[in-house]
């Protein structure tokens, strides 16, 4: 696999079982930040590792003296009494699938950081998931050199990332070679392979990454539909504070007063009441910002917190449900779903703004000479990008599922939540960036709409995108803007209501 450039760290983020923001995880898995893992907390988590133990000396401990899934009540005991390692190893190769894309490396760095970091949680807890100090340390080795393995994407069901993360143990066992870098082969303890692998670390990885990108994009999403509002001379009695205060709707207020700010002192409205794409954008972009904070909340909590299965403290083991990622799932199903509706309102606009009856302008923006198509295939491209996305908008939580034996009868399917989420980032702001491309066309020809508020937005776009407006590919342009969200979102601030 080709490594991926990797920008010099230099800023050390602390790894020591507390919250990771959404910041610090994607500075950590871009590369742009190193983590610094708290060693004295490491040492903390020895005694688990002894109450596990003292667990497996006083009876049954599921998946250490016992097998998995419906081998629940297969005793191992015997076994393990000759060949300590032997139960696990088998647990780790029977588990690694190697079947899917191999995930990227960004992606793989914030698992290991996340399932280190649940890991250490045990140690404020005193509650976790009782892994021998020698696998503990190869794992905080790894994520402090820069070690990856090969994670492949398919094996996990919202009912943890058993497959992928089975490809770390073995891994750092030496039974996998190491995609970059490398530590030290480290033996396995008799009860370290279950507790290796029961953690959503994967999904949560790859959840955490998609949030971030989103955010950034939701509220790149309110300048662009300012910019848009502007160019069509849009009525601003719609998100006036005493219509959402009256019906104050979580983060509604928020968006509402940020669009306002931003228009200010804008041209006089041409119409007594606007088109839906224009009226209603608090209304459609207010539940988006609340789903990425609920979703964050989720991740955050995942994240930093044991939730392996058993868990062992130093007062007994407790068997329990904890890998079931419900709460994930249905956060990512709302944030898909929400942020749909925000792409579908920009298509909305985009309309409007190719429209010369609204804008006073060309058809399709158009420049040059008469009949020129101007943004014209700007609105074929952004539909087939939301018809390409409108699968995964579906519930992730709708599926079903009855395995092993028809004992694990349920699962949450949040790890597929976690790469539809994926999917959207990726896709969405090429919808969002061809309303920008439209409106800074439409703003140029019409310089005067352009208000205070939105003047510093406009500029950014106005210094990269291409000013010649004459029939040609829009891709350089979208690319561009796609390219700068995240300079774009530094420029909109939406408050919390």
């Amino acid at each position: 696999m080709e490594h991926e450039a990797v920008p010099p760290a230099t800023r050390g983020v602390p790894v020591a079982g507390h919250a990771l923001s959404l910041e610090d995880l994607a500075d950590l898995a871009s590369g742009r930040a190193r983590p610094v893992v708290d060693r004295v907390v490491l040492a903390r988590l020895e005694a688990l590792h002894e109450a596990m133990g003292a667990a497996r000396e006083r009876g049954a401990v599921y998946g250490a003296t016992t097998g998995v899934g419906a081998n629940k009540d297969v005793e191992v005991e015997e076994e393990q009494a000759e060949h300590p390692r032997a139960h696990g190893l088998r647990l780790l190769r029977s588990h690694a699938a190697s079947l899917g894309p191999v995930e990227d490396e960004a992606t793989t760095r914030a698992a290991l950081l996340i399932r280190l970091n649940q890991l250490l949680a045990g140690a404020h807890a005193q509650l976790g998931a009782g892994i021998s100090p020698p696998v503990l340390g190869a794992l905080a080795d790894a994520v402090e050199s820069d070690a990856l393995p090969t994670m492949h994407r398919f094996g996990g069901i919202g009912t943890s990332d058993l497959a992928s993360l089975a490809e770390l143990g073995l891994t750092l066992v030496g039974e996998r070679p190491w995609a970059r870098g490398g530590v030290a082969p480290v033996a396995l303890g008799a009860a370290d392979a279950l507790p290796l692998i029961s953690s959503h670390a994967l999904t949560l990885a790859t959840a955490s990454l998609a949030l971030a990108r989103l955010r950034q994009l939701l509220a790149a999403g309110v300048g662009i539909s300012a910019l848009s509002f502007l160019a069509l001379r849009g009525n601003p009695e719609a998100w006036a504070s005493p219509v959402h205060a009256a019906r104050a709707h979580p983060g509604q207020r928020g968006v509402a007063a940020t669009l306002s700010a931003l228009v200010a002192d804008g041209p006089e409205p041409v119409r007594l009441q606007d088109p839906f794409a224009l009226r209603t954008a608090p209304q459609v972009l207010a539940p988006a910002f609340t789903a990425a904070q609920a979703l964050e909340d989720v991740l955050l909590l995942e994240a930093s917190t044991p939730g392996e299965n058993p868990l062992v403290s130093p007062h007994g083991v407790f068997h329990h449900g904890q890998f079931h990622a419900a709460s994930l799932a249905t956060a990512l199903d709302t944030l898909r779903a929400t942020t749909f509706g925000v792409l579908t309102l920009s298509a909305a606009r985009l309309a409007l703004l190719l429209r010369p009856e609204h804008t006073g302008l060309r058809a399709f923006l158009a420049a040059g000479p008469r009949g020129s198509s101007g943004l014209m295939i700007g609105e074929y491209v952004v539909q087939d990008v939301l018809a390409e996305l409108r699968p995964a908008t579906a519930p992730s939580t709708s599926g079903t599922v009855s395995i092993s034996l028809g004992l694990e009868e349920h699962a949450s399917f949040a790890t597929q939540g976690a790469r539809a989420l994926r999917q959207t980032a990726e896709l969405a702001p090429v919808v969002l960036a061809i309303e920008a491309l439209a409106a800074v066309r439409a703003l140029r020809a019409a310089p005067d709409r352009l208000s205070p508020g939105a003047s510093a937005l406009f500029a950014v776009f106005d210094e990269f995108l291409e000013h010649d407006s004459r029939d040609m590919p829009i891709g350089p342009d979208v690319e561009a803007v796609v390219a700068r969200v995240a300079d774009l979102a530094l420029l909109v601030r939406v408050p919390r209501d």
